[in-house]
């Protein structure tokens, strides 16, 4: 729902009692030696990177009479700026009771210039080769995206190992189940704890100045026309140095949003990476952001369900011989862990969303936490039902949990690597009229 509207823009997120998750604001720039005075406010001219020398027009580009940038906390912990482009534009009055707002002009007398669409086929088929082409791997978002890939896969083999050789018994090899399976368990557990781990560094490193992430520049054909492209990236993700240290300095820059955050500009962890948060910064910002407590659950989730992996080496479970023992070390740590995968892609899933009732399927975050979503809930039911063990209905249908769940987080995955590398998405808005406050984002 939204939190405000005022001049500055209009701030969204699901939860009234939480940070706003989302912002948008219309992006404003004047040539050189105007006067460019404003409120201070990300997005205004005197917060733009300084233009360029003038450039010639590219064939692919798009011409665009408004640009709104948009922020979301979750493209701010992916080191990602993303911008919104009205295409196609007409001549538009709408009324509301005595309140008149007129949206002109037309595409030919467009102010800007920009990349197109990254919603494409096109686009989409080059997002999928950067996939297997690039490799940053100073990128914390980009290694979070491959080790949790890497561990779905394993977990895909585990699935296959506890539940193949009970729905085609001639497969079964000696060992599969207790061993194979009891293996990959553990691998796959620590894989993932490893990743929960890396996830919340990410977490309380999101950048904290403000991060334009597109450079401006004048159009030499066109006298005014300005051309968007991507640079002046200030996260940490683009510092190939080293993994874990400071992102580019900005100086001078007050907190991404001061609406948004209640950071004090001169703090800490504003300006280098940090490991550990203060209790007040805990306080008053983390744990009113939705994405904190997502990675958080995440991470204790991750932890607790752990012990499941552990206690499924075949050492270790064979001396379980008791069914409390089972219960208590094995099926519900299994259960604990699960939930919190359930409460971390729900809250992943609703991060996107500008109300905590509206789905938002055009924003590439909330597909990662629904299928996240799906995934914990099988691995939930797999040690729900390992309660009732005796029972070989509930066996198989555990180890089929286990399968799906596997495989729902193999593709959530996937498309967190996918985003991971996708640090400059488009969305064009087709058929005229003005970028509504509440239209969903790609």
């Amino acid at each position: 729902m939204a939190h405000h509207h005022h001049a500055k823009g209009a701030e969204f997120g699901p939860f009234t009692f939480l940070n706003p998750t989302s912002r948008r604001y219309p992006l404003s720039w004047k040539p050189p030696g105007e006067d460019s005075s404003s409120e201070g406010t990300p997005g205004k001219s005197n917060d733009l990177p300084k233009p360029v020398e003038p450039s010639r027009k590219k064939n692919d580009e798009l011409r665009a009479e408004e640009v709104q940038r948009l922020y979301r906390t979750r493209d701010n912990r992916k080191g990602k700026s993303l911008f919104l482009e009205a295409h196609f534009f007409t001549n538009l009055s709408v009324f509301a009771g005595r309140h008149a707002i007129v949206v002109a002009p037309t595409v030919e007398k467009g102010k800007y210039l920009t990349p197109p669409s990254t919603s494409t086929v096109k686009e989409t088929l080059k997002g999928i080769w950067r996939m297997f082409s690039t490799y940053p791997y100073w990128d914390v978002s980009y290694l979070v995206a491959i080790i949790f890939t890497f561990g779905s896969v394993i977990w895909c083999i585990n699935a296959f190992f506890v539940w193949l050789p009970l729905q085609d018994p001639s497969t079964e090899f000696p060992g599969e189940i207790a061993n194979a399976g009891g293996i990959t368990a553990f691998i796959g557990a620590t894989i993932f704890e490893f990743g929960s781990i890396l996830l919340m560094i990410e977490a309380v490193n999101e950048n904290r100045s403000d991060c334009f992430g597109w450079a401006l520049e004048e159009v030499l054909e066109e006298n005014g026309l300005i051309r968007l492209t991507p640079d002046g990236c200030t996260h940490h993700h683009e510092n190939k140095k080293n993994l874990v240290g400071k992102g580019k300095s900005v100086e001078g820059k007050p907190p991404l949003d001061v609406n948004m955050t209640h950071d004090r500009p001169a703090s800490k962890s504003a300006s280098t990476w940090t490991w550990f948060p203060s209790w007040d910064e805990l306080r008053t910002h983390y744990f009113k952001e939705v994405g904190f407590l997502a990675c958080l659950a995440q991470m204790i989730g991750a932890t607790i369900f752990w012990i499941s992996g552990f206690t499924a080496l075949p050492p270790i479970y064979n001396r379980l011989t008791t069914v409390a023992a089972q219960n208590g070390a094995y099926w519900a740590p299994q259960v604990i862990g699960g939930t919190g995968f359930i409460i971390s892609g729900t809250l992943f899933m609703l991060e996107t969303q500008q109300k905590w009732y509206l789905p938002a399927p055009k924003v590439l975050g909330w597909h990662i936490g629904v299928w996240n979503l799906i995934g914990g809930i099988g691995f939930t039911l797999c040690g729900a039902l390992g309660f009732g063990a005796a029972n070989s209905g509930c066996v198989y249908q555990g180890s089929l949990a286990t399968f799906w769940g596997s495989w729902c987080f193999l593709i959530g995955s996937a498309i967190q690597w996918f985003e991971a590398l996708d640090k400059h998405p488009v969305d064009i808005e087709e058929g005229g009229g003005r970028i509504s406050d509440t239209q969903p984002v790609a």
